[in-house]
């Protein structure tokens, strides 16, 4: 039921975004980049693990740049499809970014780039994390894989949804293995969600 449930709403919201004009969103994502450069956690964070925009999700490259001008280490996920985990790479530049190959165009850093640990590499790390819907208690909706799920649950920074504002529903579907982020960061500023980190290991 739960399934059936976020499957429908998932459809919903890809068409959504497929169909946004290539201005307006152009406009989103900058509005979104600004505010993120703006925000407490990001100004002290050391760490920076964002992710490689596909063409229809929020394009977050401004942060990188961003990130790079003020000397923090800047990583990027390589998932393992086969256990549907992650791991984060640093990257110095955003030139070193290759095709995953699996014909998807998703960019992800080279194996051998240095591993973020996130268990004892935790002071100062911010995650900011895709979702195609949010609701206002920080549960997200993506693609259904359950990547960020996994590597969030074992995360202690702090992390941050980005999401279109229109894009935040009252409540989504979850379950057991769904997990909150702190922030949601949107085209019209940010607020800390209802459930603050409550479903992640020492938060809440």
């Amino acid at each position: 039921m739960i399934k059936k449930q976020k499957d429908d709403i998932r459809e919903e919201y890809k068409e959504r975004r497929r169909q946004m004009p290539a201005d307006e969103k152009f406009r989103r994502d900058e509005a979104i980049c600004k505010a993120a450069e703006g925000l407490v956690s990001f100004r002290y964070a050391e760490y920076v693990l964002l992710y490689a925009a596909t063409a229809d999700e929020i394009d977050v490259s401004a942060i990188a740049k961003a990130a790079f001008a003020k000397g923090k280490k800047v990583l990027f996920p390589r998932c393992d499809r086969k256990s549907h985990t992650m791991t984060y790479h640093e990257v110095k530049s955003l030139d070193e970014l290759v095709d995953d190959g699996t014909g998807f165009g998703i960019l992800e850093p080279p194996e051998t780039n240095p591993v973020y640990d996130a268990e004892h590499e935790t002071a100062g790390a911010v995650c900011f994390v895709p979702g195609l819907v949010y609701d206002r208690a920080g549960y997200r909706l993506g693609y259904g894989k359950g990547f960020y799920d996994r590597y969030l649950s074992a995360f202690s920074g702090c992390t941050i949804g980005v999401v279109y504002s229109d894009y935040i529903l009252p409540e989504v579907p979850r379950g057991r293995f769904d997990v909150t982020v702190d922030i949601l960061l949107t085209e019209k500023g940010v607020r800390v969600t209802k459930d603050a980190g409550k479903s992640r290991p020492g938060k809440g």
